[in-house]
């Protein structure tokens, strides 16, 4: 028969209690003797006792610490061993969904950062988007994905591409976008810059198939770029990507590298062009006003030139009038004073020569000096041949007194 057995129960070694209140009334030596020579484990006599540690004492403290009191039920110690165990076993079942619920609570809390926001979706459809800050969402209902909304984001694009003067040009751009809707963003589009690739290759090709080569290569840059930039944010509003295009870049335009040599030197002509063009309006620029000016001043001059002529005839005229009613009422004192003025006005810039054939005493003025100066040969009348010159000039003075006496008698027969 097994220690166990139920007809052995003084033999329990789980049990030492139970062996010393098995009822058969003997002493505790006795009974210490004959369970040491049962010991079912072998252990040597004498001694204390070293057997495995009893079960039901450990959970019993482990209950008393969790305020479990330990209780019995009616029908003999075994029965109260069983409403102990079941009991013990309850109350390890709540602590173990009391620690599952505590572990699975504490993975939900998460943290969304400054530049991030936080999109989440209950049983995989969409519920809400969070700001920035600490939350907590029911871990395996809702999933949560935060997204940079602040980051720049960068995609470069070349390609081959025909004009619509059917030229052939390499077009490089770059485009700078960031995240403008989370929820679009990951919700709407499987793949939203795979969607953006495709979209700036679509608007570059449809852009620069309406445009002219010297366009792209030159000046038309900047149109070129804005013009992608306006087209490919209509195609991502279209597709619901949640993107914001913020700019694009024109890298480079350049013609095929076969007939880069080419395309070069028709590119420096017409940079030679436009810059003897511009010296030709510079040079335009200054010579118009000046000749403009010119002009003005000329016209002005001659407007005062007409005034003043204009003014010294109606001066004259308003002169003459007045003259001529004074000759009305004086007629000789008018002639008389007008001749004076006259011959004052004729004498004033040329030489004299005064001949006085009334007074008796005949007193001549003559300008030798002058004389001098005209005749040839000599400015200051001397000289080696001195004495032939002195002859000359005698003559000339005679002859200039005889012009101006016979001037002089007409004059007189004249009055």
């Amino acid at each position: 028969m097994a220690w166990n057995e139920p007809g052995n129960n003084d033999k329990d070694p789980w049990n030492p209690d139970k062996n010393r209140n098995n009822g058969s009334g003997r002493p505790d030596a006795d009974r210490e003797k004959d369970t040491e020579k049962n010991d079912p484990w072998g252990r040597p006599s004498g001694g204390k006792e070293q057997g495995p540690p009893d079960l039901d004492e450990a959970f019993q403290k482990l209950m008393g610490m969790l305020g479990v009191k330990k209780g019995r039920k009616a029908g003999g110690p075994n029965n109260g061993g069983s409403g102990m165990s079941g009991k013990l076993g309850g109350g390890l079942i709540a602590i173990i969904l009391i620690a599952l619920i505590a572990l699975w609570a504490s993975t939900g809390v998460y943290q969304v950062d400054q530049q991030e926001r936080g999109v989440v979706l209950r049983l995989g459809k969409y519920h809400s988007t969070v700001m920035p800050g600490l939350h907590w969402n029911p871990p395996m209902i809702d999933s949560v994905s935060k997204v940079n909304v602040t980051k720049v984001r960068s995609h470069d694009h070349k390609a081959l591409m025909l004009t619509v003067d059917d030229a052939i040009v390499e077009v490089g751009v770059s485009v700078q976008y960031s995240v403008q809707d989370p929820k679009d963003f990951l919700i709407n589009v499987r793949n939203p810059e795979e969607s953006l690739a495709q979209a700036t290759e679509s608007a570059l090709r449809h852009v620069v198939g309406s445009s002219e080569m010297d366009q792209i290569l030159t000046e038309g840059r900047e149109l070129l770029a804005a013009e992608v930039k306006t087209r490919l944010q209509d195609y991502s509003t279209a597709y619901g990507t949640g993107l914001l295009i913020s700019k694009v870049n024109v890298e480079n335009t350049q013609a095929p590298n076969q007939v880069q040599e080419a395309f070069d030197d028709v590119i420096k002509a017409k940079e030679d062009e436009l810059r003897v063009r511009n010296e030709a309006e510079s040079y335009a620029n200054g010579i118009i006003p000046e000749a403009r000016g010119r002009a003005q001043r000329i016209r002005e001059e001659a407007e005062a030139y007409r005034s003043e002529i204009v003014a010294r005839a109606s001066g004259q005229a308003d002169r003459f009038d007045r003259l001529y009613r004074e000759y009305v009422k004086a007629p000789e004192v008018t002639r008389r004073r007008l001749y004076i003025e006259t011959m004052e006005s004729v004498y004033k810039g040329v030489n004299k020569v005064v001949v006085d054939t009334e007074g008796g005493n005949n007193m001549m003025y003559l300008p030798l000096d002058q004389l001098m100066k005209q005749r040839p040969g000599s400015s200051d009348g001397t000289g080696s041949n001195g004495a032939g010159n002195i002859g000359t000039l005698t003559d000339q003075v005679i002859e200039e007194i005889r012009k101006r006496q016979g001037t002089t008698v007409r004059r007189e027969g004249r009055n």
